[in-house]
């Protein structure tokens, strides 16, 4: 079983900003975090960030071609107006988790809406880094 996890802006600045809302892990600890889950589920996890909008959407059709089975995305501020990347998650047919690491219904108003979700299977919010590990088992378990 292959995933994907994309993460867009600014995941890459985790334990660096805003700590008391993203928390003090750094990006590097998330990555290890899927590595250890992958190994423990006995699956392909690959991951992938960017800070611009045409490689995620470069990287999500790649994702069509490439036998991933399925794809977890924090599409960070992309989320809230990108509908090109909400037009690629369309475009493939395999289950999509949409994850915050914070809970954005409880921030700005402007982060409330999702462009993105409705075109995924499911959205984690809130729950850390946590809710990458949950995405997995979520879409480990649709596939299974």
């Amino acid at each position: 079983m292959k995933l994907l996890v994309i993460n867009g802006p600014n995941i890459n600045f985790l334990g660096i900003r805003e700590k008391t809302i993203y928390g003090k892990q750094d990006f590097k600890y998330l990555l290890s975090l899927l590595s250890r889950k992958a190994e423990k589920e006995n699956i392909t996890v690959d991951t992938f960030q960017s800070n611009c909008e045409g490689d995620i959407i470069d990287r999500i059709q790649k994702a069509y071609f490439d036998g991933t089975q399925g794809i977890i995305i924090n599409p960070g501020a992309f989320t809230h107006y990108s509908y090109a990347v909400r037009d690629a998650l369309a475009s493939t047919d395999m289950p999509k988790i949409e994850v915050h690491i914070s809970n954005v219904h409880k921030r700005e108003e402007f982060r409330h809406v999702s462009v993105t979700a409705p075109v995924c299977t499911g959205q984690i919010t809130g729950l850390g880094l946590q809710g990458y590990e949950l995405a997995v088992d979520a879409i480990v378990n649709m596939l299974q």
